[in-house]
């Protein structure tokens, strides 16, 4: 049985949003459990054998500083949802709240992994393969050293070949151009840095990468810092949204139009289904000792249960240990001592 913590209050919508993802994702996972974390009050119309109300008196709000959510609501619902994680009671967390609260609500309850000095967020792009390509950093951390982005492809292999079930994901690096020439001298030193680690069996370096390999698939796993990643991720979201836009309003501008959606209706359902970013939800705090997910502010139910599929995955496929493993493997290269990998 894998039990996963919920920050109920958490989000744009909080708990009507929440707790009916909540009830789809324990009707469809009959192995999984659920600890629903936030005011008792919001949470008493919800019963399900499989799932139990755990308590808090504070909410972490979309706006609140890093301060207030990390020193003045030490019972907010944000952190006593990962408090479960450390304490053994869940095997992950999920939550919808301000994405800097709960990176630093993260980072100071779970600490980082031996090896690791700074989490990344990684999440999912869809690709033209219909199927999506996984990128980190994806904002946590604006600025990186080339050993930060070593550390980021080694976290991010680990997560893929966990969710995607690829024994060795292919790495690539986001850089202006595919030749070993281009790119500023942390590219340039990442790039060297890579490289060895796949001469070595670490990891498995496809090369530099240009944006639009982010959605021909060219790679499993994308790697950047957070500036670009969060600047890709906002403008794909952007992008997609727009052309979601155009669409319908070229479909009903006049009757003839109209007719015509009619019968584009099942190009247009399958294209929209591809891109809908609430089926690829749920971005992995990556670095830490405990698994988090966090969902998308905005989420509704589909997009949150997303989340909630994904963090009971990771955990279902002890993402922990296959991390654990690699870092492992690549000790010499990230510069700490070498520990034991497990069988």
């Amino acid at each position: 049985m894998i039990t996963v913590a919920v920050d109920c209050m958490g989000g744009d919508h909080g708990p009507r949003v929440t707790l009916a993802a909540c009830r789809q994702f324990l009707d469809s996972h009959p192995n999984a459990s659920l600890l629903l974390v936030g005011l008792p009050s919001a949470l008493s119309g919800f019963e399900h054998p499989r799932a139990t109300v755990v308590p808090a008196s504070e909410v972490v709000e979309m706006d609140d500083s890093i301060e207030i959510a990390l020193r003045r609501k030490k019972d907010s619902s944000m952190r006593v949802t990962v408090e479960q994680v450390k304490e053994g009671a869940a095997q992950a967390a999920v939550s919808a709240g301000n994405t800097g609260a709960l990176m630093a609500i993260a980072r100071y309850v779970l600490k980082t992994m031996d090896g690791i000095e700074r989490p990344a967020i990684a999440g999912r792009m869809p690709n033209f393969k219909g199927g999506g390509s996984t990128m980190l950093d994806l904002g946590a951390n604006v600025d990186c050293s080339p050993e930060h982005l070593l550390q980021f492809a080694v976290l991010g292999s680990a997560l893929v070949s966990v969710l995607d079930d690829i024994e060795s994901p292919s790495v690539g690096l986001l850089n202006i151009g595919e030749e070993a020439i281009k790119g500023n001298e942390t590219i340039k030193k990442t790039a060297e840095l890579l490289r060895t680690a796949a001469n070595s069996g670490d990891l498995n370096f496809f090369g530099n990468v240009e944006g639009t390999d982010i959605y021909q698939g060219t790679v499993d796993l994308i790697v950047c810092d957070g500036f670009v990643g969060n600047v890709a991720l906002k403008a794909s979201e952007g992008l997609a949204h727009k052309i979601s836009e155009m669409l319908k309003q070229s479909f009903i501008r006049n009757i003839y139009t109209r007719i015509a959606a009619i019968f584009a209706y099942p190009v247009l359902s399958d294209f929209k289904d591809k891109v809908d970013h609430r089926r690829y939800n749920g971005a992995a705090l990556l670095g830490l000792n405990g698994i988090v997910f966090k969902s998308h502010g905005s989420a509704d139910e589909l997009a949150f249960e997303t989340a909630l599929n994904r963090a009971y995955d990771a955990a279902h496929h002890n993402l922990l240990e296959r991390v654990r493993d690699r870092i492992a493997r690549a000790a010499p290269l990230l510069g700490v001592p070498a520990a034991p990998v497990s069988d």
